[in-house]
């Protein structure tokens, strides 16, 4: 069954759907470029390892002021119970990581696997500036910027800070970029609300190849369908976080009516 949005569905954004849904749209993005590619060039998906923070609500906690520990002390060939008093203490927590496997897409020569185009899943683990894989991101960005590498990134989460650019774009819910290497530090950018159906753009490849396209709509469409995010969802509760703006909220509630 469909989701009720026409583009992105807010809920997918929950903790327990989202890094599903994430690599599989990472592989219906491999599987319908590679329908398309000329033999020359292979898309792949390729794997890499973040850290999640996992979250227990509990307080901390105070032992008791005397703890009285019993150890067995010999005399005279008998065991005797002595006690130890151990000082007092309290307890808290360590931060807890859980290994997070993601997944990008590139576009890459069948011959010699060299990298054409790389797509680019935001995950909340980048958009977090708190968290160490932000600046791993914004890094990693910053290098295929500077390559003979095309680059595209898909932000479909409406939590999380944006990824920088120059020039102010339109305020939207979701954003796709594209940065193609003959056009750089120009970029096109296409802002999404959240009604907005998603769009269909174009994959770059090496001059002078044509551009390969990819349906945003019809792949995010598979992946919601295939994996059954109907039944995963209850449209009754809120959309996780973030908080949805009054327009979103307005948007949102046009759709679920």
């Amino acid at each position: 069954m469909a989701s009720p949005f026409p583009g992105m569905d807010p809920y997918i954004e929950s903790k327990l759907l989202w890094p599903d849904f994430h690599n599989s749209l990472a592989y219906e993005i491999k599987v319908s470029l590679n329908q398309q590619l000329d033999p020359k060039y292979i898309a792949i998906t390729t794997p890499h390892v973040s850290y999640e923070i996992i979250q227990i609500d509990k307080d901390y906690g105070i032992r008791p002021d005397v703890g009285i520990l019993t150890t067995p002390e010999r005399e005279g060939g008998v065991t005797m119970a002595t006690a130890t008093t151990i000082t007092p203490y309290v307890t808290s927590q360590v931060v807890l990581e859980s290994p997070l496997k993601l997944h990008r897409v590139e576009v890459r020569f069948t011959d010699n696997r060299r990298i054409v185009t790389m797509i680019e899943i935001l995950s909340p683990v980048n958009k977090n500036i708190s968290h160490k894989a932000h600046e791993d991101y914004l890094r990693k960005r910053r290098d295929i910027l500077r390559s003979e590498v095309h680059f595209m990134e898909l932000d479909l989460l409406r939590g999380g800070a944006r990824s920088p650019l120059v020039k102010a774009v339109p305020e939207a819910s979701y954003y796709v970029m594209l940065s193609r290497v003959e056009e750089r530090p120009h970029v096109a950018v296409w802002p999404l609300q959240l009604t907005d159906p998603l769009p269909i753009v174009p994959i770059p490849l090496r001059e002078p190849d044509p551009d390969v396209i990819l349906n945003l709509g019809e792949v995010v469409t598979a992946v919601y369908e295939r994996g059954a995010y109907r039944r995963q969802i209850d449209y009754r509760q809120p959309p996780p976080p973030p908080s949805l703006s009054e327009r979103e909220a307005a948007q949102l509630a046009k759709v679920l009516h």
